[in-house]
């Protein structure tokens, strides 16, 4: 029978014979003679049962029950007692013993307890395992989505709510990144307490210094009194930095010292506040350029990223556009009392096939834009944005040899670039290392047309070789994102960031 057992009887035969009687029906058993052995036992070895007795020097039965229910709430004890009396079993119970026999102990007796115990065990942990698949089932408030990509984001959601490390959220603009911090709050023990978002982009050094931390009354022109900072507002709760990669570098040194010794000092004041909120931090830079190119101070950036949280590019996250779309829709029409309940195929695929490169919130003003002009019941090609009509994949296949179809190696390259990108999930540095350049050269490869400098063709010469393209979607995804089959970017979603 599985499940581990520890004895705890100050007389030492009596535990040696009931270890035994026990091993011998299938259990895994220990025995120690005192409470503060079975305590220290259990730091490095543990089990699913202990069986005490109530009368022992030192600790008492009663009292490691206590302890027991402190440090191990999984644990479930099991009392002996000479006295069998009713006050000494209301007394065990309340301490937390899961079941008390009295002396002298029936082995049998004692053996269905035990099994009894295990068994409730057992049945306690598989709930708790149900329970824990069924959340992980629940949709996150605001995050929609089937995608591997954003499953995994969801997942590690989950996984650090709870914990109260300091959490970095990465992502391009539009992705979705306070979505995430409110989702880290509301899972978390501090759900009932503040939620306090700042922008660190949106105000200069020293405003945001007050804004922060708070100010003493004659700090500055107009302090005419004191102000707590969002710090201390946020109480017991959650504060989040939003676009913590734009705050001014002679910030980014407070701060720090702030995050280490979890106290700011308002602006003025001579004493520091301690605060007790969960801070949580976002950006949509990549912080480790950023320190590459003295913008962001590396002990900052290790102080902050204590867990990264990636959020993936919509073009990462293809099978999950018709869905949000349609979210949009319903919640559009519904706020706006328009009879639009779907989107018509053609329309569908113009959005499946645009990149999206301002993401979730540039999906979202696409459909409030098709509902506002839509006529029918259903969104249509003429619903949507003139750039999305008019957009041409970014999937090339070479086939053709019609001039009007040709491309620049340029714009080839920057459409390649990109394919990879996408298939591994938006990770720049990883796309780096496939292409075989540096993250720094990746930005210029896809922030500045080739085609464009200076260098790439003198003038009355033919710019540098074309090749044929056909727009029409490839017949099958690239193999590997290192080698696709002549196609040059929009592949399928691969791992986050």
């Amino acid at each position: 029978m599985n499940g581990t057992i520890l004895i705890v009887d100050d007389d030492e035969d009596t535990a040696v014979l009931l270890r035994d009687s026990l091993r011998k029906r299938g259990f895994d058993v220990d025995a120690v003679t005192s409470g503060q052995a079975a305590l220290e036992h259990l730091r490095t070895s543990p089990a699913d049962v202990v069986v005490t007795d109530v009368q022992m020097a030192g600790i008492s039965g009663i009292e490691l029950c206590q302890e027991l229910r402190q440090r191990h709430p999984d644990l479930l004890p099991i009392v002996l007692t000479g006295q069998g009396g009713l006050d000494t079993a209301i007394a065990a119970i309340r301490a937390g013993a899961y079941d008390f026999i009295t002396k002298p102990v029936k082995v049998d007796a004692l053996a269905i307890s035990v099994g009894r115990a295990i068994e409730h065990l057992s049945l306690k942990r598989e709930v708790k395992r149900l329970r824990s698949a069924a959340d992980r089932d629940v949709p996150i408030d605001g995050i929609a989505g089937n995608s591997p990509a954003i499953r995994e984001t969801i997942e590690l959601v989950r996984r650090v709510a709870d914990s109260d490390a300091t959490v970095l959220v990465t992502g391009e603009s539009g992705t979705g990144k306070e979505l995430v911090a409110r989702a880290l709050h509301n899972l978390s023990p501090r759900r009932e307490q503040p939620f306090v978002a700042v922008n660190c982009a949106a105000m200069p050094a020293p405003l945001l210094e007050s804004e922060l931390f708070g100010h003493v009354r004659g700090a500055f022109t107009d302090a005419k009194r004191s102000r707590a900072g969002l710090f201390v507002q946020a109480g017991a709760g959650t504060i989040f930095l939003d676009e913590i990669g734009e705050m001014p570098i002679e910030m980014q040194v407070k701060l720090l010292r702030v995050l280490q010794e979890r106290k700011v000092r308002p602006v003025g004041g001579d004493e520091e506040v301690p605060f007790e909120a969960r801070v949580i931090t976002a950006t949509n830079r990549d912080l480790e350029t950023e320190v590459d190119e003295k913008r962001f101070r590396e002990d900052l950036f290790y102080r902050i990223n204590v867990v990264a949280i990636p959020v993936p590019p919509l073009r990462a996250r293809a099978g999950d556009i018709l869905l949000l779309a349609q979210y949009f829709l319903k919640r559009i029409a519904s706020r706006t009392n328009k009879p639009v309940q779907g989107i018509s195929g053609p329309a569908a695929r113009l959005l499946m096939d645009y990149d999206w490169p301002g993401n979730v919130r540039e999906l979202e003003n696409c459909m409030e834009r098709a509902v506002a002009l839509c006529r029918l019941d259903e969104i249509t090609v003429d619903d949507l944005p003139a750039k999305i009509q008019e957009h041409q994949s970014s999937k090339i296949v070479i086939t053709t040899e019609s001039p009007g179809e040709l491309i620049t190696l340029d714009e080839m390259e920057r459409r390649y670039v990109r394919q990879v990108l996408n298939a591994v999930g938006g990770n720049k540095t990883h796309a780096a290392r496939i292409l075989g350049i540096d993250r720094r050269s990746l930005y210029r490869r896809l922030e500045e047309p080739r085609n464009e400098r200076k260098d790439d063709a003198k003038p009355g010469e033919v710019p540098r070789a074309a090749v044929p393209v056909d727009h029409r979607p490839p017949t099958a995804p690239p193999a590997h994102p290192a080698a696709p089959p002549m196609s040059a970017a929009g592949g399928q979603p691969g791992e986050l960031e």
